[in-house]
Parts: structure tokens; C-alpha cells; sequence
């Protein structure tokens, strides 16, 4: 039996209003209300559909009796991003990263009130700014010390979320290309189309060591939690965009940097191991 909390629950998480819902399914808004308030139950052949529209599976729509523990809370973040930020300004007092000091400040004032996608069913978004620590906390544990890395870790997306230009940025000449680099033209994503600024985007980005080892923080940090909020589509565009992108830059590093080693070594398996489990939860929708 399909319980209709689940239905609301997953509907809310998408941002989805039951009329959105209704047109969706081609089904009348009366019906989504009737299930859920689980006056009646809909129909067998629309259960994958409206399964994938809430991005969760068909199972989890099932009102099942289960032991205690078996489902839980999710978190919206794993650690706080004040504690973060102090920790970050800790370290760069200590080993003297100047940029990096600098770069706290600066990039929490330029993401002041952006917040990241909530998990499924919370309404609760966390501030943008979570993002960047946790990669520049995430950089600092795997050894990574490079002030001018882990300033470009603090500001790669200051340019392409905040309206800065990257040649405006007040710090090194290191960075501000960086930064340019990992920051997408959304001009040549409409000339080119997404598949062919897409190539170039890489491209680029693999003429910079800086750029390079700070996609692939970046992108084991989406992957990391993207379950909690991408639809499964995004998911699968993401994991397919990775294995044919952001492996090979890993693999690329490795050969050409052996100051990045251990690092690679811990992201190549942390985001080979997230899409393998991630691949599992999406055959599940198919």
C-alpha cells in the first residue's frame, strides 16, 4: 500500500505544488490530494513515474511496518560551518597562508544569504558558504598546505555565483586564473551547446595544476551529498560527466604531480565508490 505522507513528503522536497504534481502525472489535483490523504491509492501504472518525479523509489513509497532504526533523520550538513571557518583562519594564522586569511572574509561576505539545495524532505537551507570550508577543511586533511590552492578552493565560485569578475579578485595572479578557469561561461555554454563548452571547459581546466586538483575537491564534495538533494536525472548526468571528465584529470594529476598522490588516491576512491552505490540506488528507479 502506498502511503500518501510519503507522496506530500516527497512532493514538498521537490518544491512541487499538487497542481505541479497533478499535470505532471496528466492525473486531476483532486486525485493527488485523495492519495495523499490516503483516501484512495494511484494507479499501478503511474507508481515509476511519480516515483522518479520525487526522486526516491517505488519501495519508498510503500507503507511498510519496520524495526526501530531502520529509518532515519537526514542531516543537512555534516559539520558547522562556524567551526569550519574558525579552523580554516586557525590554520592560516599558524602557517602563514596570507591569501587564504584573506579569502575567509572575503568570500563569506560575497556569498552572504546564498544558501545551498535542501535535503529531500527538509525545507531548511543551509548557508552557501558550507561548501567551500568543508572542501578547504577537506584539502588542509589531505595534506594539502598551498595558499594560493586553497584560496582558489575558497573563492571558485565567488565569480560564477556572486557577479565578480575573476580579473577583479584582490589577490594573486595565481588565483585569478584559477579562478577564471573553474568558473563557466554561461555565453559559451549557449553558442557551443552544453556537450561542446563542456569539452572546452575541461580542456581548459587541464592546463592549470591549481584548477585541476580543485575540480576534483569540488566534485567529491557534490558527490559526496548529492543523493540528499539531486533528482535522480541530475544524479545520473552528474556520475556520467565525472567518468568522463573529472577520473581522467585524477589520473592526469597523478602521472604529472606526485606532491598530489595520496590526495588523488583518497578522492579517486571516495567518488569511484559514492557512484558505484549511487549507480545501485538509481537501477532501483529503472
Amino acid at each position: 500500500m502506498i502511503n500518501g505522507d510519503k507522496i506530500r513528503a516527497g512532493r514538498t522536497a521537490q518544491h512541487m505544488t499538487q497542481q505541479q504534481l497533478a499535470d505532471e502525472l496528466h492525473v486531476t489535483v483532486q486525485a493527488v490530494s485523495q492519495w495523499e490523504n490516503n483516501k484512495t491509492q494511484p494507479d499501478s501504472d503511474k507508481l515509476l513515474h511519480l516515483a522518479r518525479i520525487l526522486g526516491i523509489t517505488t519501495d519508498d513509497l510503500l507503507d511498510e511496518t519496520v524495526e526501530d532504526g531502520q529509518f532515519w533523520e537526514l542531516s543537512d550538513r555534516v559539520f558547522s560551518e562556524k567551526n569550519m571557518y574558525s579552523k580554516m583562519r586557525t590554520f592560516a594564522q599558524a602557517e602563514g597562508l596570507k591569501q587564504v586569511f584573506k579569502a575567509l572574509p572575503y568570500m563569506r561576505d560575497a556569498h552572504f544569504g546564498q544558501t545551498r539545495y535542501p535535503v529531500r524532505g527538509s525545507s531548511v537551507r543551509v548557508p552557501y558558504i558550507i561548501h567551500p570550508l568543508l572542501m578547504a577543511c577537506q584539502a588542509h586533511a589531505l595534506g594539502i598546505r598551498d595558499d594560493t590552492v586553497l584560496t582558489v578552493i575558497l573563492l571558485h565560485d565567488v565569480c560564477e555565483d556572486c557577479g565578480i569578475l575573476p580579473e577583479d579578485l584582490p589577490f594573486s595572479e595565481e588565483v585569478r586564473t584559477a579562478v577564471a578557469l573553474l568558473t563557466k561561461d554561461e555565453k559559451r555554454f549557449s553558442e557551443l551547446g552544453k556537450e561542446k563548452a563542456l569539452e572546452e571547459y575541461y580542456r581548459k581546466i587541464r592546463t592549470n595544476k591549481t584548477a585541476m586538483i580543485v575540480k576534483c575537491i569540488d566534485r567529491c564534495n557534490n558527490i559526496s551529498d548529492m543523493a540528499l538533494c539531486f533528482s535522480p536525472e541530475k544524479m545520473r548526468r552528474y556520475i556520467l560527466e565525472t567518468e568522463e571528465y573529472i577520473i581522467p584529470i585524477l589520473d592526469y594529476i597523478k602521472e604529472h604531480y606526485m606532491e598530489y598522490n595520496s590526495a588523488v588516491y583518497l578522492l579517486k576512491y571516495q567518488m569511484r565508490s559514492m557512484m558505484e552505490t549511487q549507480k545501485v540506488m538509481l537501477m532501483k528507479l529503472i
